[in-house]
């Protein structure tokens, strides 16, 4: 497959204070993010909070400008933020938000919130457009009689779907979904799931899938990409990093899933929290809670190393790690 979306050493830096008058410290919130999207592909991005997760997906979309890095969009540069390129590029890439309930606007009905990208993108007459909103609901899974009501007369399922249907009101090539489904109920999550898994099969489209629900995302994706305190420490096809996590982090997570029939007597319980990210710990970020740390580890950051079948983990103890993974 073809590349629609690569990313290369992406850096984002936020100033963080301790109290009203305390110093400015910076926060590398993504520091040194480099993966590649292909066309029709989607690809997890999982980690815990905090991990930087969303930020990377903002930058993805070129909503929040990268300090450091670069990213091609199609095979070009992608244009600066405000520019005509920019926003010409917007309807191309959309994003579908965790709170489906903040991103609509409660003034508006459902039919004139689906409609709004395509009055701001001049797509179509108004006749097509109407076609289109009503096609898109149908699409969703939405009723006709819907379209004039607003958002609060819906339920939570149905608003995201409500969400969705506006995202891919002007025939995007990539969705970003962060955490689309993480406030729904487990039956409507089921829902929405098997809605965007339909969507991309029928359409084509890729998808960037940021969440911490490791059960969706091996439902769902393609390919995983796992981050810790704002840097990817494994990558891989979705179904071989599952069924052999080779980073303790990664053991660590997937370890945390629950399977029918299986008890979690192998589960490996990661010690405190993730570590403040305006201090972030020498060497491995991960080393205060890894259990295989060495002196190596809390002096050497690691790079990402290739593993082979297109895997890549960034530890010194790569080799340890994979005869320590979880049964």
């Amino acid at each position: 497959m073809s590349v629609l979306l690569e990313a290369d050493s992406l850096v984002r830096i936020y100033s963080g204070r301790s109290g009203l008058f305390g110093k400015s410290t910076p926060v590398r919130a993504v520091d040194g993010v480099s993966l590649k999207l292909s066309h029709g592909e989607t690809l997890g991005i999982v980690g815990e909070s905090g991990s930087g997760k969303s930020t990377l997906g903002r930058m993805l979309l070129g909503v929040d400008p990268a300090q450091g890095g670069t990213m091609r969009f199609d095979g070009r540069p992608m244009p600066a933020i405000g520019t005509a390129a920019w926003r010409a590029l917007r309807a191309r890439m959309q994003m579908v938000h965790q709170d489906p309930l903040a991103a609509l606007d409660r003034r508006l009905t459902i039919a004139d919130q689906i409609r709004e990208p395509l009055d701001i993108h001049l797509i179509g007459t108004d006749t097509t457009r109407a076609a289109r909103v009503a096609n898109l609901m149908e699409a969703v899974g939405l009723r006709p009689d819907q379209a004039e009501r607003f958002p609060h007369e819906l339920s939570g399922g149905q608003r995201q779907r409500v969400v969705i249907a506006r995202a891919l009101a002007t025939n995007p090539d990539m969705l970003v979904c962060d955490e689309p489904v993480s406030a729904l109920d487990v039956s409507i999550q089921a829902q929405v799931v098997n809605l965007l898994r339909s969507l991309r099969h029928q359409t084509g489209l890729s998808m960037v899938f940021i969440s911490h629900d490791l059960k969706v995302v091996r439902n769902l994706c393609d390919r995983v990409a796992v981050m810790y305190l704002g840097r990817i420490v494994e990558e891989g096809p979705s179904e071989t990093l599952f069924a052999n996590p080779r980073h303790p982090y990664t053991q660590a997570l997937v370890s945390s899933v629950p399977e029918p029939g299986k008890r979690l007597d192998g589960r490996v319980i990661l010690q405190g929290e993730p570590p403040n990210p305006a201090k972030r710990p020498t060497g491995c970020a991960f080393h205060p809670r890894c259990p295989m740390a060495t002196d190596l580890c809390r002096d050497n950051a690691p790079q990402l190393h290739a593993l082979g079948q297109g895997r890549t983990a960034a530890c010194h103890l790569v080799a340890d790690a994979a005869v320590a993974q979880v049964a």
